[in-house]
């Protein structure tokens, strides 16, 4: 089963993906699909407030916020991790519960970005905003470093997250029972 749908002129055919018994989401994955990846980054771009950096969670939002940044020329960009790396200098953590990760997750800042980050604009940007587990994540990683939260922008906001009013989206993405009808 899939989802069909049009995101920043794209039309992409989304695999439906059990979640539990009850309730399927629609799996959305821009990892080797630069069109989208450069659409959805363009788009963004236009609906995004004035910031200094971007941030983004380890690991699908990676090639939206490269993009992002490459579009507007910005030489840098972070990544909160999910694991600490040898290169890093030090460490700022932070716990996620990520719907489509099992388990209880943390995400890592380096604390020479987050030096860089003190006192600056930061934009947190996504592929998909559902509960909104990972962006508290990251909003607390920005926080800690002194950096200050500007916007929160994603590709696709799901479920009642496209009822938030703190977020930019560009599609809403609805839930599905276990049949595949939208709900």
């Amino acid at each position: 089963m899939f989802h069909r749908m049009t995101i920043a002129g794209v039309q992409r055919d989304l695999p439906l993906c059990p979640l539990n018994d009850e309730l399927m989401i629609a799996g959305f994955v821009i990892f080797g699909d630069p069109e989208i990846t450069t659409a959805c980054a363009k788009e963004l771009l236009e609906k995004a407030p004035e910031y200094d950096y971007i941030i983004t969670a380890e690991a699908k939002g990676i090639p939206l916020a490269h993009e992002m940044a490459r579009l507007q020329g910005n030489q840098k960009y972070f990544v909160a991790r999910k694991k600490p790396k040898l290169y890093m200098s030090g460490v700022f953590e932070s716990t996620v519960n990520s719907i489509t990760t099992e388990g209880e997750q943390k995400l890592y800042l380096d604390t020479a970005d987050a030096e860089i980050m003190k006192g600056k604009r930061i934009l947190i940007v996504d592929d998909v905003v559902s509960l909104g587990e990972s962006l508290k994540a990251v909003e607390k990683l920005v926080n800690d470093a002194g950096g200050i939260v500007c916007g929160r922008m994603f590709i696709l906001a799901e479920g009642d997250a496209a009822k938030r009013d703190d977020i930019i989206f560009l599609e809403e993405l609805p839930l599905f029972d276990k049949k595949g009808k939208a709900i």
